[in-house]
């Protein structure tokens, strides 16, 4: 993808690990915010269910994110959570309005 796009993760805890993950979560925002090609990097936590959370992002391009998953900080993140994580989905939205 060229152009900007806005990305949704989606991650479910598995059960007793959502401090873990939340916790790895919040470590990764502000690096995250601060490389190239990152335009925001929100993280929230779903209001009915304390175990999922999501993640907005918006990025330059496709690049930006492929260099993001590229980082010591996201591939720290990934080794810590790889067991903590019951289910993960990624959803690229493009700007329509």
């Amino acid at each position: 993808m060229s152009q900007a796009f806005t990305a949704i993760a989606t991650l479910v805890a598995k059960s007793g690990q959502q401090a873990l993950l939340q916790r790895e979560l919040t470590a990764l925002v502000q690096p995250s915010r601060e490389e190239a090609g990152c335009q925001y990097y929100n993280l929230h936590q779903d209001a009915e269910d304390p175990g999922t959370f999501y993640v907005l992002e918006r990025w330059d391009d496709e690049a930006a994110l492929e260099f993001h998953n590229a980082t010591a900080h996201f591939q720290h993140f990934l080794s810590q959570t790889r067991e903590a994580i019951e289910h993960f989905e990624l959803k690229r939205l493009l700007l329509i309005l």
